[in-house]
């Protein structure tokens, strides 16, 4: 009896937990998405009709297509700068050693400990002394320093997960063959932990889509989707501002099926070579 009123103690726990779950994350996105197909201009209940139109006028809006533009060119270019020095930085982490390691292991991963606006603030205090000294002013450059700092330590960590799985063994026979340290890099190590880079690059675009606070910091005029949709809420809320969280959301999705279909892929590669 103690058993079987135990067993359905934990069952009630995990139900209560994944109905938390379906209330807490995923009622509010779909109520957001429902919102975005309302007719009327305000996002207040009852609901007054369906209609498709607030996606019509969002893309014929002056500011979203420019907004999404710099979106897209500061993830892209985070993505590919962010994956590339956290997969160095995640090398030098697991499978070095040497002076100050502590400390170097301290200050990559300072980023997290910070929140967000904090860590804005900070960068926009220092852009805009060597902005003064520079003459430069806030820009997608900027944008992209802020993110880059933010997301490499993310990024860190997921590499370096996939190299701690990686034998250095493997390595080691690949050097006593004649290897050097390139071609073992290029032709073993890399290819093995392509799938974590692959992980780290697309966490990383996700976390500079939808970056607000360090992007609010540095961005000066320019404007992005995640301010284009702080300025629009601020004067009111739009179902328009609905369907374009409802559309941003969609790179998103597509990055994380492209990545468990990578995932399932890979899987099948390795158990079919362990079958061989």
């Amino acid at each position: 009896m103690n058993a079987r009123l135990e067993a359905r103690v934990v069952n009630i726990l995990l139900y209560a937990a994944l109905l938390s779950f379906i209330v807490f994350l995923l009622v509010p996105v779909a109520s957001l998405i429902a919102f975005s197909f309302r007719e009327g201009r305000y996002m207040v209940l009852p609901f007054d009709g369906w209609s498709l139109h607030w996606y019509t006028d969002l893309f014929r809006h002056p500011d979203f297509v420019q907004s999404a533009f710099h979106s897209a060119v500061v993830a892209i270019v985070v993505t590919v700068v962010g994956a590339a020095i956290g997969t160095a930085a995640a090398l030098a982490w697991v499978r070095f050693d040497f002076r100050f390691k502590k400390l170097y292991q301290s200050f990559v991963i300072a980023p997290l400990l910070m929140p967000q606006i904090i860590l804005g603030l900070i960068l926009l205090l220092w852009f805009s002394v060597l902005g003064n000294w520079l003459d430069f002013s806030m820009s997608l450059a900027t944008i992209i320093v802020g993110h880059v700092v933010y997301i490499v330590p993310f990024t860190l960590i997921v590499v370096s997960v996939q190299i701690h799985a990686l034998d250095p063994a493997i390595e080691d026979a690949a050097r006593d063959c004649g290897a050097d340290d390139w071609t073992v890099y290029r032709e073993i190590t890399l290819p093995l932990i392509a799938p974590g880079i692959l992980s780290a690059a697309i966490f990383a675009f996700l976390l500079s889509w939808g970056n607000f606070y360090i992007t609010y910091s540095l961005a000066g005029t320019t404007r992005t989707l995640p301010t284009f949709i702080f300025s629009g809420i601020a004067l009111g809320s739009s179902p328009l501002y609905a369907a374009l969280a409802t559309v941003t959301f969609l790179p998103g999705l597509l990055l994380v099926g492209l990545a468990e279909w990578l995932r399932r892929r890979t899987t099948g590669r390795l158990a079919a070579s362990g079958r061989e």
